[in-house]
């Protein structure tokens, strides 16, 4: 706090951290498996808590969506580079058949 003022005092510009960057360095997202592997305790005998079936079903779900979810970029990389290499393909086709035109006149 005191080298914010003392930046303040001296007509500085207060450094702003990028915003691009919310989580730390250290945080690594969530995969399908640990959704998967998760346990939760049991509740003891007389006491209110969640049903062991109904929480492996939902954690179920959601790692099947983050499944998805982390398999859709692949999918899009894949997609991206047949397109890529078909428009390679009509290209080098185009300058033939142009290479072509110009011989035969």
């Amino acid at each position: 706090m005191r080298a914010l003022l003392r930046g303040l005092r001296r007509n500085e510009r207060p450094r702003r951290f990028p915003s691009t960057c919310y989580r730390s360095s250290t945080y690594t997202p969530l995969s399908p498996g640990q959704v998967r592997g998760r346990r939760f305790r049991a509740t003891r005998l007389g006491r209110r808590g969640l049903d062991p079936a109904e929480v492996t079903e939902f954690l179920d779900r959601v790692a099947d969506d983050l499944a998805s979810a982390y398999r859709a970029p692949g999918e899009s990389r894949r997609e991206t580079a047949r397109i890529r290499d078909a428009l390679r393909r009509w290209q080098s086709e185009q300058a033939q058949q142009r290479q072509n035109a110009g011989r035969y006149r």
